[in-house]
């Protein structure tokens, strides 16, 4: 793979933050407090995206409820096993997929 070392402007975070749903940290505090007692547990274990001086949450990982996808923390869990930084998610969002070898699987 090859790493584009372009900065990265605006408008392409703006997209970012559309498609994978990229509430603030403090909103996601907020909800979690609104849905949950203590919210803490919740919040030390869900992976942040940082983008300029923000601290972000892919909404992907998030259930109805405020609780956390099983898939996504098992994700996050084994990268932090291997210590891959954070920011990893962020360039995984920005980096266009390599066709897949095989016919394509659609799904309606």
């Amino acid at each position: 793979m090859t790493l584009n070392r372009q900065p990265i402007s605006d408008q392409m975070w703006n997209a970012i933050r559309t498609e994978f749903t990229l509430p603030a940290l403090g909103q996601v505090r907020r909800r979690l407090s609104e849905l949950m007692e203590d919210p803490e547990p919740v919040m030390q274990q869900f992976v942040r995206v940082f983008i300029d001086d923000g601290i972000f949450c892919a909404g992907f990982q998030f259930l109805p409820g405020g609780q956390l996808r099983p898939s996504v923390l098992e994700l996050f869990q084994r990268a932090m096993e291997l210590q891959i930084p954070h920011n990893y998610f962020t360039v995984w969002m920005i980096t266009p997929p390599e066709p897949l070898p095989g016919p394509a699987l659609l799904t309606t």
